[in-house]
């Protein structure tokens, strides 16, 4: 395994300030979000951002709309059928139990359930948007999907502090691809990451890892934005991603 599976860290975090200005709607049967960019210069072309355990909140939704104000349709779709998790669950919650069951028992987010509403938001993007030029953000949880969707036409993809990817998804995984990751962090913690290198100089692709001081887990999307090492990292790692897709995507 190229990071390890989801633990308590996974909803630890702040919420941002800010007032979302795209559209909360549905793909399918699924919640969606959709950040449209002020210029049609990038008219072919979309991200498709896979979130965190939390999916569709303030904070995804407001750094949807950065990615739209950099000029890239973004669309965020919901892997969870409605069964997300809530902000700073306390300490002990049965992650394996909501992973492998859901909330009520009925509504498992393995690979089996999840795989379909991400290929079925691409193709959304493909069918309604015509877009022809893929890049995808994971965090956390959203990682292992860039990665397994390489296949279903992601081309250029960014993650964040990743969980649970395998080290097969990630060799398979045939394009460019960004890496944020935190000093503190027992999902990807420094041998994952060595891995993770290990793996990506393998096969040959463009790739980069950049690590980030004095964070933990999750501080690209839920980070203390009054502590400025935190706020620097968060904010340089969306940079990362933009300038990552300006140069690999367009």
């Amino acid at each position: 395994m190229a990071s390890n599976p989801p633990g308590d860290c996974c909803t630890k975090g702040f919420r941002y300030e800010g007032t979302p200005t795209g559209k909360d709607f549905k793909v399918g049967e699924h919640d969606a979000y959709l950040a449209t960019p002020a210029s049609n210069a990038k008219a072919d072309t979309a991200i498709l951002f896979i979130p965190d355990v939390i999916s569709i909140w303030q904070n995804s939704r407001l750094i949807a709309d950065q990615f739209a104000e950099r000029g890239y349709l973004t669309l965020i779709i919901d892997p969870f059928k409605g069964d997300a998790l809530s902000l700073n669950r306390p300490d002990g919650f049965d992650f394996v139990s909501w992973l492998t069951k859901g909330s009520n028992g009925q509504n498992p987010h393995t690979t089996e359930a999840v795989d379909p509403i991400i290929e079925e938001a691409i193709k959304y993007l493909k069918d309604a948007h015509h877009v022809k030029k893929l890049g995808a953000v994971g965090y956390c949880f959203g990682a292992k999907y860039v990665c397994r969707h390489f296949k279903n036409g992601i081309e250029v993809g960014f993650v964040a502090h990743p969980s649970f990817v395998e080290e097969d998804e990630l060799e398979g995984f045939k394009g460019p691809l960004s890496i944020a990751a935190a000093e503190t962090d027992a999902i990807f913690p420094a041998e994952k990451r060595h891995k993770s290198e290990e793996i990506l100089a393998k096969k040959g692709d463009p790739y980069q890892i950049y690590l980030y001081s004095q964070v933990v887990h999750g501080f690209s999307v839920r980070c203390d934005t009054s502590k400025k090492i935190e706020r620097f990292a968060m904010e340089r790692a969306f940079e990362q991603a933009v300038v990552w897709f300006d140069t690999w995507l367009i």
